[in-house]
């Protein structure tokens, strides 16, 4: 199945884009699943029609689904679901319990499986995710890393300090907080279907990001730092969607300087992004339902697949290069004093900017020290000695 992750500053059109995309995989014989992660949901403003929490079908061949975080919750995970209610509800009553419930990271942890579940259910061969603004997209991208660590480095301490303490509490208030091995065992199976979906999202043959821009300097300065972003995290962007650029024929008058500012920006665009750019111009009303969603995907994609790949490479690379092993990473736009490298174990921790990301080494690397760090043409690359 192919994935495509639509992400941008909120407002830019992501929403609209992605349908228009789905409308147009489906003129092209893909069956289409749309996700939306966004919690301020608007595929539904979008289509001109409800959508529900199960997949709705929109047109010929394209559902889309808005995922609810609370409805998610009441349909899943009961061992953990229990333990925790039993554990807020000493402090809250039950109406508090159901809301705090919804704790940091459950969101990204829902959009996570909700994209499993697409797969799994075999009907789709492309599924489109519509991601929330960009701050939460990367918390979900980071979200199977940081859960990664916390497995390898708590978890089994955890659930060995609860089968020691549970014979000494059973029978006392305090013997009900303790989770039961069920809640450990969900916990694992949980992290399971994290880790198939993470590995889905790394392949750089099914998985690609869309990045939606207007033509304005605060939009496209924070896309240049989400592509970098995108990169870090090991998913391949395969195009720059720029929405809403002005027609040549409103480019005079009182338009004008507004028209000469938004073309320094789409030169700006050209020269960011090592990707194709497709652009689609400002149309003269809004884009609302199905046949100007699909008249949007006629402009933007021409008779071109938009499930295709729209151009090949790897934002991570690990390769043999002058008797060294080395990893390289494609981060344009970022300099060397935005970046920190640090070797613990079998994990290489690295900063650009506000992000981090902790990436799990190869076996053959562990132990190995760094020989070199440095930024090249805006690819990060790491040689490791081969002692």
């Amino acid at each position: 199945m192919r994935v495509l992750l639509h992400t941008g500053k909120g407002g830019v059109g992501k929403t609209t884009l992605a349908l228009a995309t789905a409308m147009g995989a489906a003129r092209h014989g893909h069956r289409v699943c749309v996700l939306s992660t966004d919690p301020a949901h608007s595929l539904a403003d979008a289509l001109g029609r409800s959508v529900a929490a199960t997949a709705t079908r929109v047109s010929e061949g394209v559902y889309a689904r808005e995922i609810r975080t609370q409805v998610e919750l009441d349909g899943a995970w009961t061992s953990i679901q229990a333990w925790l209610r039993e554990l807020i509800r000493e402090e809250a009553d039950a109406l508090v319990a159901e809301e705090l419930l919804a704790f940091p990271g459950i969101e990204e942890l829902v959009a996570l499986r909700a994209v499993r579940e697409v797969e799994e259910s075999g009907d789709f061969d492309v599924c489109i995710v519509d991601c929330a603004p960009t701050g939460s997209t990367m918390r979900m991208l980071r979200f199977p890393d940081a859960l990664r660590i916390f497995m390898a480095h708590f978890f089994d301490l955890e659930r060995k300090g609860a089968r020691l303490l549970r014979p000494f509490v059973r029978g006392f208030r305090a013997g009900r907080l303790l989770p039961q091995e069920e809640f450990f065992d969900a916990f694992e199976r949980l992290y399971q279907e994290i880790e198939q979906v993470q590995r889905t999202l790394l392949d750089c043959e099914r998985t690609s990001a869309r990045l939606v821009v207007n033509p304005t300097r605060v939009v496209v300065e924070e896309t240049r730092r989400s592509f970098a972003y995108l990169s870090l995290y090991g998913i391949a962007t395969d195009a720059v969607l720029v929405n809403r650029v002005l027609p040549d024929a409103a480019g005079g008058g009182y338009f004008s300087r507004w028209a000469a500012r938004e073309r320094a920006e789409l030169e700006e665009i050209e020269r960011s992004f090592p990707v194709p750019i497709r652009r689609v111009s400002l149309r003269p009303s809004e884009v609302i339902g199905v046949e100007a969603l699909e008249a949007l995907a006629r402009d933007l994609f021409g008779e071109t697949d938009p499930a295709a790949r729209l151009a090949p490479g790897r934002p991570i690379r690990i390769d043999r290069w002058q008797g060294c092993t080395r990893l390289e990473i494609d981060l344009p736009g970022v300099t060397k004093d935005e970046i920190d490298v640090m070797l613990k174990g079998s994990d290489l921790h690295l900063r650009v900017r506000e992000g981090r990301r902790s990436i799990r080494l190869p076996d053959s690397l562990a132990g190995r020290r760094i020989e070199r760090v440095r930024l090249c043409a805006s690819v990060l690359e790491i040689l490791f000695s081969d002692d």
